[in-house]
């Protein structure tokens, strides 16, 4: 038994390594509708992502994965080996620059025992490339090892996704309770932290909740002195003490700041945190102060509008594509949570109704938030945190834009944010973030006039990485029924 073991294992890793030396695996080339070294992109609505107006009837000409030149349709040339794809009707933007992704996905969040979250190296990767995701950052891992090691399979093509930016392991304090995570025990311990998995190939860190000043404040000059950065979501440190520690950036936005609690103690995460600044006017003179504070200190806000949505009842029902996608379980688990809140929020008088009513509030403060941050010149950045319910991998970055939008900003203003600007916080927007030529080939073609009606991004069909272009439709077909198991 063994031997025939052994020889199943050989005859396996032969093929891959034949299939390797032949190009793409036959997976992964099952998935692409355009391969062709030379490629001109004719007639198409353009929306570059660096916030300039939308360019009609435009071509934009790949060559070998990069963009090398673009220009109106009925004058731009193109090389005669080039494949000429005309489309008319169809809108261009670049890759979309998720700034809080995740790779895990936890079904049992609302269950109320104890929240335990799994990597999804099958289905996620996928949903964030067939919606348009080209780049990623893991701002969090349950799992670091795993995540870097689907890094590695997506760069070999044993695995098809985005690039990726691996995020370490949560800096959180002794007292985070959820059993997954290493609890820190002083600032020593953070540093010994980030330089280990600094070491490991991670190029960022995020702190999280109950982290104390001083454990930030190494973790801060750790990730700093390996050239890496350093985001957080806050609760025991106000948005004002994390920027003056150094911090790179905050997600979440004023969803989650605790500095305006009137018994905040330092290094201490009140009872009630979330939402804390739902009465509070986003002009006023304290939230003036802050943004102006981290505006000064140049610490980008990663706003993350669909998590926040997973916690109030929907105001419509999940889409079928969502839907679809998850598994018999997580989709259980999902109708189950929705029920409940609906359940609870009729009864006026309970606590989750309470909860659920400043949560409403909430929402529309954050999106004031967000939208005030942008016009006093900060660097908002766009993600989802799709960890649960019907927040999932790509979907939930597609709804950002539409959320993006809803707060008061422009789809054009929406894209720069969900594009550019993460690659310039990446400091890679010389290669990705815009359609610009000599930029790399990671472009989105969506049905429809993206600039008029953003929900359009849902109608994603061909999405180009690197020059190579994927079917969006058949890649969210072959993870049907599989978010919560793989």
């Amino acid at each position: 038994m063994t031997r025939l073991i052994t020889s199943a294992l050989l005859l396996l890793s032969a093929l891959a390594s034949a299939q390797q030396k032949s190009g793409l695996p036959s997976a992964t080339r099952d998935f692409i509708r355009v391969d062709e070294p030379v490629v001109a992109l004719t007639h198409l609505e353009v929306i570059d992502g660096t916030g300039g107006p939308v360019k009609r009837d435009q071509t934009i000409l790949i060559d070998h994965g990069r963009i090398v030149a673009m220009g109106n349709s009925q004058s731009l040339p193109t090389p005669p080996e080039a494949r000429l794809m005309d489309f008319r009707g169809y809108s261009a933007l670049p890759g979309l620059v998720g700034m809080h992704d995740h790779l895990f996905y936890s079904v049992n969040y609302f269950r109320g025992d104890g929240v335990l979250a799994y990597d999804m190296p099958f289905s996620f990767p996928r949903l964030f490339l067939a919606a348009g995701v080209t780049t990623i950052r893991t701002t969090g891992a349950f799992e670091p090892y795993t995540d870097l090691e689907i890094k590695k399979a997506v760069e070999s093509g044993a695995l098809i996704g985005p690039k990726m930016n691996v995020t370490g392991p949560y800096l959180v304090d002794s007292s985070f309770p959820l059993i997954q995570l290493h609890k820190l025990t002083g600032p020593d311990d953070a540093r010994r932290l980030v330089n280990y998995w600094a070491d490991e190939g991670v190029t960022s860190f995020k702190a999280y909740t109950d982290i104390t000043r001083d454990e930030l404040h190494a973790a801060v000059e750790a990730a700093h002195a390996r050239g890496l950065t350093i985001t957080g979501h806050f609760c025991s440190i106000g948005f004002r003490e994390a920027a003056e520690i150094g911090v790179d950036g905050i997600e979440h936005g004023l969803f989650v700041d605790t500095e305006f609690i009137a018994t905040k103690k330092p290094d201490v995460c009140p009872e009630q945190f979330n939402a804390s600044a739902a009465d509070m006017d986003v002009h006023g003179e304290q939230i003036q102060a802050m943004i102006k504070i981290l505006v000064e200190h140049h610490v980008a806000i990663t706003s993350t509008l669909p998590v926040w949505e997973e916690f109030i009842p929907p105001r419509k029902r999940a889409p079928e594509r969502v839907l679809a996608v998850l598994s018999p379980a997580a989709r259980q688990a999902y109708f189950a949570k929705v029920s409940r809140m609906i359940r609870e929020s009729q009864k006026d008088s309970s606590a989750t109704a309470h909860r659920i009513r400043r949560y409403r509030m909430m929402t529309r403060k954050e999106m004031e938030f967000e939208l005030a941050f942008v016009h006093a010149g900060g660097l908002l950045l766009a993600g989802s945190d799709a960890v649960l319910g019907a927040n999932v991998a790509g979907f939930g970055d597609q709804r950002e834009l539409e959320l993006l939008v809803e707060a008061g900003l422009s789809p054009v203003e929406a894209i720069r944010i969900a594009t550019l600007n993460g690659a310039k916080f990446l400091k890679v927007d010389n290669r990705i973030g815009s359609l610009e030529p000599n930029k790399q080939a990671d472009i989105v073609l969506v049905k429809g006039d993206l600039a008029n009606d953003i929900d359009n991004i849902e109608k994603g069909e061909i999405v180009f990485k690197g020059g190579v272009g994927y079917d969006s439709r058949q890649l969210i077909g072959s993870v049907a029924g599989q978010v919560g198991i793989r």
